[in-house]
């Protein structure tokens, strides 16, 4: 997903166990040249800020940072939540609302990144304005988390994944979440995200409603 942060601590339902000794020196690895990217950004800009350089600021090579990252843009697109997205909405009730349980998921994924790593959520958001090349990739991003969010969907509604109707639901709530990041950053990050993504969902569930002076 689009990411909020690679990070934060999501209330998961079930325990889940710990990753080896090998994956959690990856982690380790994406961290540092997150961290890396987001400094010198903040510092010099995202078109002044080179692979070369995040990866010097990481203590890598360049090439290890695009085996991590394959374009400068996933560097601060990219997170680790895409998986835990898809087991945490298999563990919701099958009688449960799609739709309500992905609002229920990804609230606490805002939530988690706010709380855990907020300048991180606020930088991203901002570069969704600044870097055109940013924001092109979140599309293809969350073309890519829609697809997976589709299988699970699909399995409680009884339907293929390639089904149109599960298509637009799925593409519709990662669209009202690219919006709702928007929203959010054009009016200079003063909102609550949370309710923003709440306040979206709820356009999902009954519609646009008139404003009728």
């Amino acid at each position: 997903m689009t990411s909020m942060a690679a990070s934060a601590h999501l209330p998961l339902e079930q325990p889940q166990p710990p990753p080896g000794l090998r994956e959690r020196k990856k982690i380790k690895t994406r961290m540092a040249i997150r961290r890396a990217a987001y400094r010198l950004i903040a510092e010099q800009g995202y078109e002044a800020t080179t692979v070369e350089q995040i990866a010097a600021a990481a203590e890598v090579s360049p090439s290890t940072v695009f085996r991590y990252f394959p374009a400068k843009e996933d560097i601060v697109l990219t997170d680790e939540y895409d998986p835990v997205l898809v087991s945490l909405l298999r563990a919701r009730p099958v009688d449960e609302p799609p739709l309500e349980s992905l609002r229920l998921i990804l609230t606490e994924v805002v939530a988690a990144a706010l709380e855990n790593e907020p300048e991180e959520m606020r930088q991203r958001a901002r570069l969704l304005l600044e870097a055109p090349a940013v924001r092109a990739r979140m599309t293809e991003t969350m073309t890519g988390t829609s697809q997976l969010l589709a299988r699970p969907i699909a399995d409680r509604a009884g339907r293929d994944p390639d089904d149109l109707e599960v298509r637009v639901f799925t593409a519709a709530v990662m669209g009202a979440l690219r919006e709702t990041l928007f929203h959010w950053a054009e009016r200079g990050l003063d909102d609550d995200p949370v309710a923003l993504v709440d306040r979206a969902l709820d356009v999902l569930k009954g519609g646009l409603r008139l404003q009728r002076g």
